[in-house]
């Protein structure tokens, strides 16, 4: 019944998902897949469909993969109870907020980090420049200090590869519950401690909620969260505020250093260089599926889906359907529908963490292109974009002009 579902490889999906993605959309869109076990939903429009409708399609379900490893948050509920969970972080993480509190020390990250690379030459930019960027950011956002980004770094690896294994079928590590006990045994302190008032002792005190946003998502008074919850939130705040804000970042650049012609327009014009983070999200978004499960025996276009039936949902496919974004494989500036792309998901379970992702990519990537002259790809080591639940270059090899040098350096 779905021909072209049942060819589909994990590798495929993995490694070159576009050329499948692109014919599942047009013959398939609703189709299949044994080798996810699960049904895959690539246009656009249904896309949307799925992710605003909590009712039929949830996420509160005991197979959820990031809620086997840190237990349930705003990411792995649905209903009041998500309401619950989100509304104290609704408030920090507004565009004003986020501007006041995270601007300038973004801005520092990314000065500090760029004058400690530019006499070397060269760099891999994914874990010399992104990755402790974003750390950085929400380390401080947790309420941890600086020194800690290492640690922070450590228990955010141990548990995406432990998400990432139960996603493709396989049983979470001990590796990623140990990381996420020391997680856990860390932030409880911050929480305790509350001395500055910190986003986390915010939420146990209920001081993170408005009043608006209390009332409108049923999150009012008697809502504080319990220690353990706030910690099963704020490790979702870390594992998206490091490991899509990264991919973010990385894929980004990538996509401006594979044309040159763009960088210098990108580095002068910040109205250009809010356009290319948008395509770039487009054309690779950093989470590249997310999952709901039917709450009940349902159709979405002629195809019948069972209870509990995981749905899946490609935000890489919806981003590329050609039915919303004409010529959906160029990296296109003069989008007029820019934003319509999915990469931070729609409905209530749209990205919390939207505004602080949208300043870390502005302000890291332009200082970036303004402070490693000559910046380019390095031609000794491709890069590329991989991964089925997460997309980023697991390397992003780059070299510029060294201050210290007299030429390019590099090959």
């Amino acid at each position: 019944m779905f021909p072209l579902g049942a060819d589909v490889e994990l590798a495929q999906l993995d490694r070159h998902p576009y050329p499948v993605l692109a014919r599942l959309r047009q013959h398939e869109p609703v189709s299949w897949i044994p080798a996810l076990d699960g049904w895959l939903v690539t246009r656009h429009e249904l896309a949307l469909e799925v992710m605003r409708d909590a009712g039929r399609f949830t996420v509160d379900d005991p197979r959820f993969s990031t809620a086997q490893v840190i237990g349930p948050s705003m990411l792995s509920l649905d209903g009041d109870q998500h309401a619950r969970h989100r509304a104290p972080f609704v408030g920090p993480f507004r565009a004003v907020a986020v501007q006041e509190r995270f601007a300038g020390n973004a801005a520092e990250e990314a000065e500090r980090l760029i004058e400690g690379l530019g006499p070397a030459g060269a760099a891999e930019l994914r874990r010399s420049f992104a990755g402790p960027l974003a750390a950085a950011i929400v380390t401080r956002a947790l309420g941890l200090h600086p020194h800690e980004v290492t640690a922070v770094l450590a228990w955010y690896d141990a548990i995406v590869t432990s998400v990432t294994r139960i996603t493709v079928g396989e049983p979470p590590t001990r590796e990623g519950a140990a990381a996420f006990s020391g997680l856990r045994e860390r932030l409880q302190a911050v929480i305790t401690d509350g001395r500055d008032l910190s986003l986390l002792a915010c939420a146990a005190s209920g001081c993170g909620s408005t009043k608006g946003a209390g009332a409108a998502s049923g999150a009012g008074a008697g809502s504080v969260l319990s220690h353990d919850q706030i910690v099963s939130n704020a490790a979702v705040l870390l594992f998206g505020g490091i490991e899509t804000t990264e991919g973010m970042i990385t894929n980004l650049v990538l996509h401006l250093l594979q044309r040159p012609e763009l960088v210098a327009q990108v580095r002068d014009d910040p109205g250009r260089l809010d356009a290319a983070i948008d395509e770039s999200l487009r054309l690779e978004p950093a989470a590249a599926v997310i999952d709901r499960y039917a709450t009940a025996d349902a159709t979405l276009d002629g195809a019948s889906i069972a209870r509990g039936e995981l749905v899946r949902i490609s935000i890489s496919a919806a981003n590329r359907d050609p039915a919303v974004f004409p010529d959906p494989d160029a990296f296109d500036l003069e989008r007029p529908n820019l934003r319509r792309h999915l990469a931070f998901a729609q409905g209530p379970h749209v990205c919390v963490g939207v505004h602080l992702a949208r300043l870390e990519a502005r302000v890291s990537v332009g200082a970036l292109l303004r402070g490693l002259p000559g910046l380019r790809l390095d031609p000794a080591r491709r890069s590329a974009a991989r991964g089925l639940v997460f997309r980023k270059p697991p390397r992003l090899d780059v070299v510029w002009t060294s201050p210290v040098a007299s030429g390019p350096v590099g090959p």
